[in-house]
């Protein structure tokens, strides 16, 4: 017997179990002595029976099977340049590096796991779990219905109910909220893999060395394929002096060890807006000050105009057209200089806090994109596509670093799909034409699919029935008419193309109208369901019915 051995280059494979397949394969064949692939490194090293089989016979072999090209690897060199230091070749080797530890992240590893993937995921600034569970959905949600208790406390709608007030210990709301945090991020994201075979979790920030090795914690890592998931932080304008406030945003909110005396917030989006309406209740003085017209500035002028009422209702000062030029420092006082619409200037005097919330940008800088070529847009954000898809076909991006909407289910969604995408055949894509959504406010502020000014845009002949809750007996019932339903419809072919609501848990009717949108229910059939009697859902069929008919003239339960 002639033993020899040689090493192969191969192109094609996308997972583990195709390593598998070609050692199976090559195993079969005559002659054939030891193999081993390495899905990682692209490699099969092979020893043979050089009496019996020879290396070109075995790379025809590889190459017989179609999805695999094999072909003589070069010399193996002990060290290999990349843009910076020296990469040693003994780099630690994975089939996956998911970089990021927020629901992107966390789903692309529970996906790379069901596959069999050698998986290191890097996480680096919030806890595991990413903003969700640590600063965003979760502690928000937790204040915003906290307040909303606190409210209905001090308030009824009902004539023969008289409040007695609320008493808030926000010690101990701080610290439930402080635990509801940690169990979550236990229960739903470090226990959900701490049985996992394949996955490693590295603390530490990651910088590209190359397109295929990243260093962490001064050690270098390579992989066959990366997901970048690291998210987006607030984003902090360039203002004179701020700087020197030590203002606040959404994460330190929520750490405050006492609730300030007043609170002016940067900005009327749904985060703006979101925690305005939860701390005035909660019983902080509170100003809103926006550089455009209205909050909610993306929405409809219909949606801003109830919810910008409510808020003046509760006491919220208002402050639209005006922007911010200057803060100053005087004592325990921050004077806010803004200059008015008819372009005078105001100086403001606050006692208490400057919450920033004026957008987020994506977490993409100190990661040396810039040196292996990656493709940002102007916001800062990956460039990708509906795959999830960078520039640089081995790399992939998820979540709110990419420029898809951010919320956290859409990150989970994105996260599963790049890495089915990037391993397998699905040749999945994002849909987001029906995608549900809820901004927290009070009314809530709940959509689905293309408003009327985006149909109009779009050039898509529609139509729209909005009715008041004044309209829906359930709201008749509750003495709670504040809001309303509206949809939007194609003019000719009578299917949904979006809704809006605005209403009290608005967001339950929400995925309903989502789901008709994506399987192309028309209105009439929405119009001809069945819905329970004084419920909220009610409310879809009487806006089905308005394309059509005066409801305000149809007994109860009438169609």
């Amino acid at each position: 017997m002639k033993k020899q051995s040689v090493t192969l280059s191969i192109e094609g494979m996308t997972c583990a179990h195709c390593a598998q397949s070609i050692e199976q394969l090559l195993r079969r064949k005559k002659g054939i002595l030891d193999v081993s692939v390495d899905f990682a490194a692209g490699t099969c090293h092979c020893s043979f029976d050089a009496s019996q089989t020879n290396e070109q016979d075995i790379i025809d072999s590889i190459n017989q099977t179609q999805q695999y090209k094999a072909k003589q690897a070069n010399p193996p060199r002990t060290e290999e340049k990349s843009s910076g230091p020296f990469v040693s070749s003994s780099a630690g080797s994975y089939d996956l590096i998911i970089i990021g530890g927020g629901s992107a992240a966390f789903s692309a590893a529970i996906t790379a796991e069901s596959l069999g993937l050698k998986t290191l995921m890097v996480n680096a600034g919030l806890d595991i779990g990413g903003t969700c569970v640590n600063v965003g959905c979760v502690p928000s949600k937790y204040f915003i219905r906290a307040a909303e208790a606190a409210h209905r406390a001090r308030h009824a709608h009902f004539p023969g109910i008289r409040p007695q007030g609320a008493h808030i210990d926000y010690t101990q709301l701080l610290q439930t909220k402080r635990q509801l945090v940690a169990t979550l991020r236990q229960q739903k994201y470090i226990d959900v893999v701490k049985d996992f075979k394949h996955l490693t979790i590295l603390q530490g920030y990651a910088k590209f060395r190359d397109s295929h090795h990243i260093e962490v914690n001064g050690q270098v890592f390579r992989a066959v394929k990366f997901l970048i998931a690291t998210g987006a932080t607030t984003h902090i304008p360039n203002m004179e002096g701020l700087k020197d406030i030590d203002y606040l945003t959404h994460s330190s909110l929520f750490e405050l060890e006492a609730l300030p005396s007043g609170l002016t917030i940067m900005g009327a989006g749904y985060i703006g807006c979101e925690l305005a309406m939860a701390y005035n209740r909660l019983g902080v003085k509170v100003r809103i000050i926006e550089f455009t017209d209205r909050v909610l500035r993306h929405q409809t002028p219909d949606v801003s105009q109830v919810i910008e009422a409510q808020m003046r209702k509760e006491g919220i000062e208002l402050l639209p057209n005006h922007r911010v030029v200057k803060f100053e420092k005087k004592g325990e006082q921050t004077i806010i200089h803004c200059r008015r619409p008819d372009g005078s200037t105001i100086q403001l005097t606050e006692t208490g806090s400057v919450l920033v919330a004026t957008g987020t940008q994506p977490n993409t800088s100190g990661m040396g994109l810039e040196t292996i070529g990656l493709q940002l847009s102007d916001s800062g954000h990956v460039v990708v596509n509906e795959r999830m898809e960078t520039n640089l076909p081995h790399i992939y991006a998820a979540g709110d670093v990419v420029n898809t909407p951010a919320y956290v289910y859409t990150a989970a969604y994105e996260g599963k799909i790049a890495v089915e995408n990037a391993f397998t055949a699905a040749n999945k894509q994002f849909d987001y034409s029906a995608l549900p959504w809820v901004i927290f406010t009070s009314p809530q502020v709940a959509g689905t699919g293309l408003d009327e000014a985006q149909a109009a845009a779009r050039g898509i002949p529609h139509e729209v029935s909005k009715i008041e809750l004044r309209d829906v007996p359930r709201s008749i019932v509750a003495q709670d008419t504040t809001g309303f339903i509206k949809l939007i419809r194609h003019s000719k072919t009578h299917r949904l193309l979006g809704a809006r609501i605005v209403a009290p848990e608005g967001g339950e009717l929400v995925q309903a109208l989502s789901m008709a949108i994506q399987y192309g229910i028309d209105v009439q059939a929405l119009a001809e369901n069945l819905y329970p009697y004084l419920t909220l859902s009610e409310g879809i069929k009487l806006a089905a019915l308005a394309f059509n008919k005066d409801v305000s003239k149809l007994s109860c339960c009438a169609s």
